[in-house]
């Protein structure tokens, strides 16, 4: 189900000092096997595409009625300053999880991440050098995000 994070090649964006992700939270994250990750993949993302570069409008994440009003958000502003926190925007998307949600962080079929909520508000920052269209979703949760390379972030809706 798991497999070492060091078997990630880009592992070094949790090991950096800046920005710092604490020994305890480190071992929190964790990387899904590449089957597993092809099946949350599948399950949260898309049944067609394998990367988000490939995602249509017929996926939900492009989809326009999985767009929230007023829900593109600029992160890498934040990301760039000593705040630690993810922007004030962004968190109220998510008001309903609580710290102990089971968040998937989808960088493609093959790459998924799954983290405790209160484990990526603190270490949001280091996965976030994985930026290229990555998808936040939550266990059972209908909140989500897409990030973007050119510092923007998507707040979405899936459908129940």
């Amino acid at each position: 189900m798991y497999q070492p994070l060091d078997c990630f090649p880009k592992s070094w964006v949790f090991k950096r000092n800046d920005p710092k992700v604490e020994p305890a939270d480190l071992q929190e994250i964790r990387l899904l096997s590449e089957g597993r990750a092809g099946q949350v993949w599948r399950d949260y993302i898309s049944e067609e595409h394998t990367h988000p570069d490939h995602l249509t409008d017929k996926d939900w994440v492009k989809a326009v009625k999985a767009q929230v009003p007023s829900g593109k958000l600029q992160w890498e502003k934040v990301w760039d300053s000593e705040q630690l926190s993810l922007p004030d925007e962004f968190l109220s998307h998510f008001a309903a999880w609580g710290d102990d949600t089971t968040v998937f962080f989808c960088c493609h079929s093959d790459v998924v991440f799954e983290v405790k909520w209160g484990v990526f508000k603190r270490t949001w920052k280091a996965f976030l050098f994985l930026d290229n269209g990555p998808v936040l979703v939550g266990k059972k949760k209908k909140q989500a995000a897409q990030f973007h390379s050119n510092g923007w972030v998507n707040l979405l809706l899936r459908a129940s």
